[in-house]
């Protein structure tokens, strides 16, 4: 298949649509329209990026939908999901190397979208275009710009869109408890928040390799500069697994600006999002992001790494977010995974395993008032991640991890990276949501895609 044959255009989209405007209903696809139907009726998905979290967000998925087929670059990892979902489904689904044979589908509801970062916004566009909701693994975007875009088409279809951070349902409630007693004024005035992401480790220099046979390379980089493929010989061990430990593909993509943003988009798109929330800011930003401390693996020569065979995102740092209301945000490689809430009155510390700290001890004696989880929540929690995004396509609100709030959230995380590349502060407009005074910074909230691979919009 073409790289350029087009999908489903905007136009011939919106003119098969009844919709009179940005608020319209808009059904899931033109000939089901699940939502309108019987609520018991299952919707039909489908998985675009198979490895690791996108079977994990597959495999959690089959309890409340219909998966009809997947998609991925990787021969092998295509053929070895299809063999999983099979059994888990007990009926034959469909595989695709090339997504847009699935966006093409009129029978699939929705899909799930776990690529590399770097796909994300052009894979989520023309889906919505396509008229299908969209469930989309976080960072949800590589630039700023991206995000602005994604939330001009949400509101322009109409389309449901999650966003994959599941700390939002998931974690055994922790993070909602975390926020509900930040609500509650359990430690008082919340002065400093700390999250805790951990670091990365620099690589060697990693050669340019033979691509391997079954992965289509030039697919693979996408909107991504065309690029030799690199790796080394030893293999990844673990969560990952089964894959070079070194190269510029697979599980080490986080690892390079071009395809990711190191662990400030990895783990600070988890632990920035429940600290914004609980400081109710999801729909704002901060002021200044400061590079404290820091260490970037390779050279950089303004803003943009001088070495390409070696990872370039920052191994650690330290950076200090100015946030409304004077509240002090650091984001540290250091420490434990997690995040530190403290305030005039006490400090409590919550992280996927636990949540520990006096206030959470006070609990016993002096519990939060009835309901105040759900109404951190908005209502009753849904059972995971996917079943608040399948409430949310039959009633055609946006579920719990909305572009906006998202968007927001990963604004922060994005000018942190910028801040290090070009080692300084960034005074920041969270109204304008550009950069102060500075046009060389500002240059980064976008990027140009590659030819050929443009958003068909």
């Amino acid at each position: 298949m073409s790289v350029s044959r087009k999908t489903t255009s905007r136009r011939r989209f919106l003119q098969g649509t009844a919709a009179a405007g940005a608020a319209a209903f808009v059904a899931p696809s033109a000939n089901r329209a699940f939502a309108l139907q019987s609520p018991n009726e299952r919707p039909v998905f489908a998985t675009i990026g198979l490895r690791n979290q996108g079977w994990g967000i597959t495999n959690k998925s089959f309890k409340f939908a219909d998966f009809a087929a997947l998609a991925d670059v990787d021969s092998n990892v295509l053929g070895a999901n299809l063999a999983k979902a099979e059994e888990k489904q007990k009926k034959k689904l469909d595989g695709y190397k090339d997504y847009r044979e699935i966006l093409d589908r009129k029978d699939i509801d929705a899909v799930m979208i776990a690529t590399p970062d770097h796909w994300h916004t052009k894979i989520s566009v023309e889906a919505m275009y396509a008229g299908k909701d969209v469930y989309c693994e976080k960072p949800l975007t590589l630039t700023i710009a991206e995000g602005k875009l994604i939330e001009k088409v949400v509101k322009e279809t109409g389309r449901v869109f999650q966003v994959g951070t599941m700390q939002r349902t998931e974690s055994g409630q922790r993070f909602l408890q975390a926020i509900a007693l930040v609500k509650a004024g359990r430690i008082g005035t919340v002065k400093k928040v700390t999250c805790g992401i951990g670091g990365m480790v620099a690589s060697p220099v990693i050669p340019v390799a033979e691509v391997p046979k079954e992965i289509d390379w030039d697919f693979w980089l996408g909107p991504a500069p065309k690029v030799d493929y690199r790796a080394l010989p030893e293999m990844r061990q673990g969560y990952g697994g089964g894959v070079p430990l070194y190269s510029n593909c697979h599980y080490s993509f986080r690892n390079w600006h071009e395809y990711s943003g190191g662990k400030l988009t990895d783990w600070g798109a988890h632990h920035v999002d429940i600290a914004c929330w609980a400081l109710g800011a999801s729909d704002t930003g901060p002021s200044k992001i400061t590079p404290l401390e820091y260490s970037l693996p390779v050279e950089y020569k303004d803003g943009t790494p001088v070495v390409h065979d070696q990872y370039n995102t920052a191994t650690s740092f330290k950076i200090q977010v100015d946030m409304p209301n004077d509240v002090e945000m650091i984001i540290n490689s250091a420490g434990d995974n997690g995040i530190m809430f403290e305030g005039t009155e006490g400090r409590f510390f919550v992280n996927r395993g636990k949540i520990v700290g006096a206030p959470v001890e006070a609990l016993k004696e002096n519990p939060l008032p009835e309901g105040a989880i759900e109404e951190v929540y908005g209502g009753a929690v849904s059972e995971n991640h996917t079943a608040n995004f399948i409430e949310a396509m039959k009633s055609r609100k946006q579920p719990i991890s909305d572009v906006w709030s998202h968007n927001r959230m990963l604004e922060i995380c994005h000018l942190s990276n910028i801040a290090m590349r070009l080692d300084r502060e960034l005074k920041w407009d969270p109204t304008k949501r550009e950069i102060v005074g500075d046009d060389q910074a500002n240059a980064f909230l976008s990027r140009e895609d590659r030819k050929g691979y443009e958003i068909n919009m």
